[in-house]
């Protein structure tokens, strides 16, 4: 099949496209992945991303291929995964310094709180570890987790806070948070 078929296929919503592009081309974008410290898993789900990226882009319109269907996906696959490092490399420093540089007190509350968000569900972990930690948009956090729009991803961040909220109260009383 050739870019402009596949173009054309996708603009008319013919996920038959997108799986012939995975089929393709996984073997390369996960390499380049793996390649530069990534995990198996790092690669598949970067590269899932890196088609769906392509994918909108395509149905909307707003892609300006200058360059070959591969080219251009393997430049959202490492744009992606060097995104992804500078994170991993922020919560590396992150827990670094939470380690070395609070007191006791904070040190328990951060227990506490990460001992009730590990007891959520993975999408809440997610929308509210990429929120409050990694400081994304809505709109990034509805892209990321394959949601339907940014409406979905704020109702579902309301939720999960509520939620998190209720599970902290429960299990442990104002004075855990006290001097």
């Amino acid at each position: 099949m050739k870019d402009h078929d596949i173009l054309e296929r996708i603009s008319r919503g013919d996920e038959s496209a997108l799986d012939y592009l995975y089929q393709k081309y996984y073997r390369m974008m996960t390499n380049l992945i793996r390649k530069n410290n990534g995990t198996e898993q790092d690669a598949k789900d970067i590269y899932q991303d890196a088609l769906i990226v392509f994918w909108q882009k395509v149905v909307s319109n707003e892609l300006v291929l200058t360059s070959k269907i591969s080219t251009y996906i393997y430049s959202i696959c490492l744009n992606l995964w060097r995104k992804e490092l500078d994170r991993k490399s922020k919560l590396t420093y992150e827990t670094q310094q939470e380690s070395g540089y609070f007191d006791d007190d904070n040190k328990e509350r951060n227990l506490i709180i990460r001992d009730c968000i590990s007891q959520l569900g993975d999408t809440c972990k997610k929308i509210l570890m990429y929120y409050y930690f990694d400081d994304m948009s809505m709109q990034d956090i509805a892209s990321k987790l394959n949601l339907a729009n940014v409406d979905t991803a704020k109702t579902k961040k309301y939720k999960c806070k509520k939620r998190l909220d209720s599970l902290v109260k429960s299990k442990y009383s104002a004075s855990d948070f006290l001097d």
